[in-house]
């Protein structure tokens, strides 16, 4: 079976899972069931393929494989029941095949909570109040006590034959791929919603390789959702010598980031749950900290993103200008340009169109950008690449060792992507004529252009890519002389055609 044919079977058994509770709770919330469950089985699998390896490795030393299991990279605990009087009920391991093995159960969902707690427990560093949002004992979401434990029962029964272990799915990405298909299967309702947290494979890759980490580089993404975006950027540096950090504020999509970046082996990565803008969490000597690279796909013109603490920021992010209430676009560039270093921090981040041209504060704010020499690239994306939303939007690419004069590339990459039911994609050959373009900065007509800053100034600051990449395809010439002589012969088609329908008629006695 190849890659794409175990995560088909994945996948598909996935959906399947999602038939327990559809119907039940609100696909936005059921998929948190979904995927805790799968990372449940995904550990319980790399657990069964270690202890193989182990077991041939030690000749089966019991002594010596329990002590090697000790020095994994996670733990997996035993449980011990106890009734009232202290004794003993139930010993068991805290994994999937043990709550399969219970799955009949009358308290299973206590059950699976149980061990969400001891795994979180036995790996606090990595996984501390990982589970704390998900409740499989919840009746309000998944029913009275028989309706739900059918309901749990059917969602071990539709994993359990998922074969997750290291040597099948080890390089794959679980988490995101399964995220990525669910947002995808409910993009008409919860989609709208959900898809804020993900950015598609294809722009975070992108976007990783535009500002391009290299060793040694600390990077963050300050609006960080499932963290794909910044598993991308560090597989960017091909090494382990690099540093990520992610804030998000929705709490269920910052346990799924966790859970991702344990499944990605980044177990230093730094992932902090708050809103990055009222209370950003990475600050140094009281000062924000700074990173080579910030990346970020922040919520697209986000209303009441904090303008309120914004002329009083005790870290002077918004010493150009104050974004208006209801659109949070700059106020999350800002904070993106103060976090990065001076003299070589670079940034990327994800826009909708209207940060390129709208007036008001963003516009002022905008001119400050540009006339301190930050900006260096704006590219154009086609337009429904996302879910939840059709509206096209743009990269913007900002380099602080820029040197004075240098131009700023303009790419219009709209035109260029695969046609998809409902998400266009950009395809590999995409991905790389933008990034070669950028790397090389040159002109192609009608795709790319360098722009000085006196153009930019005399276009009043304004960055609405058309303005700079001229796609205008004139209409081919009419040739009048073609155009006639089709006339004419239609015409005496027709009279041809008159004739035989007059003799027909005769013959018929009309």
């Amino acid at each position: 079976m190849n890659d794409q044919q175990k995560k088909d079977a994945i996948l598909n058994k996935v959906w399947q899972a999602c038939d327990t509770f559809r119907g039940v709770i609100d696909p936005a919330q059921y998929k948190d069931y979904i995927l805790t469950m799968l990372f449940v089985k995904y550990l319980s699998d790399i657990l069964k393929s270690r202890m193989a390896q182990l077991t041939a490795k030690y000749k089966g030393a019991k002594e010596r494989i329990k002590r090697a299991l000790e020095r994994e990279r996670f733990v997996i605990p035993d449980i011990e029941m106890r009734d009232s009087t202290g004794k003993v009920e139930d010993r068991f391991l805290a994994t999937f095949d043990s709550l399969y093995e219970r799955r009949g159960r009358s308290n299973i969902g206590e059950l699976i909570n149980i061990l969400l707690e001891h795994l979180e427990d036995a790996n606090k560093l990595k996984l501390h109040n990982v589970f704390r949002n998900i409740d499989y004992n919840s009746e309000a979401n998944l029913g009275q006590t028989r309706q739900r434990n059918t309901r749990l029962k059917h969602l071990l029964e539709d994993l359990v034959d998922l074969d997750l272990t290291l040597e099948s799915v080890g390089h794959l990405d679980i988490i995101g791929d399964v995220y990525e298909y669910l947002i995808e299967k409910f993009a008409a309702s919860a989609g709208k919603k959900a898809g804020e947290f993900y950015t598609p494979a294809a722009v975070s890759e992108t976007l990783s390789r535009l500002v391009a980490p290299k060793p040694g580089d600390r990077i963050c993404d300050p609006a960080c959702g499932s963290g794909s975006l910044l598993i991308r950027a560090g597989k960017q540096v091909r090494s382990d010598d690099y540093a990520l950090y992610g804030q998000e504020m929705n709490g269920s999509t910052w346990a799924l980031c966790k859970m991702n970046m344990f499944l990605h082996g980044v177990d230093s990565a730094h992932i902090e749950w708050e809103d990055t803008i009222r209370h950003p969490q990475f600050v140094e000597d009281d000062a924000l900290m700074k990173f080579d690279v910030v990346i970020a796909n922040p919520p697209f013109s986000l209303d009441k993103w904090g303008q309120e603490i914004a002329a009083e920021d005790r870290y002077g992010r918004f010493f150009r200008g104050i974004p208006p209430k209801s659109k949070g676009d700059w106020a999350f560039i800002s904070h993106m340009l103060a976090t990065a270093m001076d003299g070589k921090g670079r940034v990327g981040v994800v826009v909708p169109h209207g940060v390129l041209f709208r007036g008001g504060q963003e516009g002022k704010i905008r001119e400050a950008v540009i006339k301190e020499n930050l900006l260096d690239a704006v590219i154009g994306l086609p337009a429904n690449l996302f879910f939840g939303t059709g509206i096209p939007a743009a990269l913007m690419v900002f380099d602080k060792s820029r040197k004075q004069g240098r131009k700023v590339l303009f790419i219009d990459a709209s035109r260029e992507y695969e046609q998809g039911t409902n998400q266009n994609k950009l395809r590999e050959q995409d991905i790389q004529k933008i990034v070669k373009t950028f790397q090389e900065r040159k002109t192609i007509d009608k795709y790319s252009y360098l722009a000085t800053f006196k153009e930019i100034e005399e276009n009043e600051f304004n960055l609405n890519i058309p303005r700079y990449v001229d796609t205008f395809e004139p209409e081919p010439e009419i040739d009048m002389a073609a155009v006639q002589q089709e006339i004419e012969q239609i015409e005496t088609e027709l009279a041809k055609t008159q004739a035989k329908m007059k003799g027909y008629l005769k013959e018929l006695g009309f």
